[in-house]
């Protein structure tokens, strides 16, 4: 792709949506936590697009009863459809897809796959923000006899039916397809996707509806309560705004399984750690201070000055990068033993603690 001749072609029809304004993609801000309904919110994080630099103001707010953090106000449809746009495919998709694919190594996904081994042997498993289906792909090595199928709302899903990564490929929202879906998997995993739902009590409602009873949801998201996110602040890659909208605590994450009549049995802080915290913060912190590059959401494309400091400064900071990056790798393993480890995964079955 020719980026500058894409960036010309595009910015117009960007420039008009940014003529009215960004704050017409936010829903109005909710006084009340949307986990417990607790008036009492704190400020957590109000930063900007770090990675995209599209134009807006994003904060996130925890509630101190639950712990529960929320984008408030958070963004509405056409507001995810505007951030959205352009970051997974399009004009920043080969751009960003290494950033966007950190850390989801194939170690990593054989290491989801096995987590279901001592409760059940799958028959047919449907990976839920699937993509490219590279989860699927991978888990047929310890899964060879089970059907893979996977559900994205973008067009990567088609891309990985063609490519045969999954049987059959739903593209759509889990809400919308559960109806037709009920009940047809022993298996439903949610790897990093729950955090980006509007609503994540209906997504879980959805997961279950499309499970058969005693069927088990393998759930992986970013873990608030990682010490690491008080130190870097909105260098810490998990917040991701505009893009992450609920970020909950493993507590409220198994209260409400429970609740919806599920048997939680395991909880794993420890193997769902992915080291990328520090090369992440670097990252960010390059793309928010680096002359920006010629994208459509800005008002014209940058000079030849900005063109030619932006590769000339990135190059320079490349041994920082790396050096955070060997650090983060050679420590992981101590790392994944404390509060600082980033994420969890939450494995739940449907029913009673016999299935039933």
């Amino acid at each position: 792709m020719d980026r500058r001749a894409e960036a010309a072609r595009l910015r117009p029809a960007y420039q008009r949506e940014l003529a009215q304004g960004t704050e017409r993609f936010h829903h109005p801000r909710r006084t009340d936590c949307p986990w417990c309904g607790s008036a009492r919110l704190r400020t957590r994080l109000r930063t900007v697009d770090l990675l995209q630099r599209k134009p807006g103001t994003f904060v996130l707010d925890q509630c101190r009863d639950c712990a529960h953090s929320f984008q408030n106000p958070r963004l509405t449809a056409d507001g995810l459809d505007f951030y959205y746009r352009d970051f997974y495919d399009g004009f920043s998709g080969e751009a960003l897809k290494g950033f966007a694919d950190a850390g989801f190594t194939r170690n990593r996904y054989l290491a989801a796959a096995r987590s279901v081994l001592p409760f059940c042997r799958p028959r047919r498993w449907l990976d839920v923000g699937t993509s490219k289906g590279h989860f699927p792909q991978a888990a047929r090595e310890i899964h060879p006899s089970t059907v893979f199928d996977g559900l994205d709302i973008g067009e990567g899903v088609e891309h990985a039916e063609r490519l045969g990564h999954v049987t059959e490929g739903h593209r759509g929202q889990l809400t919308d397809l559960a109806p037709k879906l009920a009940g047809r998997y022993d298996v439903v995993s949610m790897f990093h996707c729950l955090e980006h739902t509007p609503d994540p009590r209906q997504e879980l409602a959805a997961a279950l509806a499309v499970l058969e009873p005693g069927g088990h949801l393998v759930i992986e998201v970013p873990d608030p309560e990682c010490l690491t996110a008080r130190i870097l602040g909105r260098w810490w890659v998990p917040y991701f705004q505009p893009q992450h909208l609920h970020l909950i605590p493993a507590a409220n994450l198994r209260d409400e399984l429970e609740s919806l009549g599920c048997t939680v049995v395991a909880v794993d802080r420890r193997e769902p750690h992915i080291p990328v915290d520090l090369a992440g913060a670097v990252l960010l912190a390059l793309s928010r201070f680096l002359p920006r590059d010629d994208a459509p959401w800005h008002p014209a494309p940058p000079g030849p000055l900005r063109r030619a400091l932006r590769p000339a400064l990135f190059w320079a900071a490349v041994p920082l990068l790396l050096a955070a990056f060997a650090v983060e790798q050679l420590t992981a393993p101590l790392v994944r033993r404390t509060r600082f480890s980033n994420a969890y995964r939450v494995v739940a079955r449907v029913g009673g603690a016999d299935g039933g």
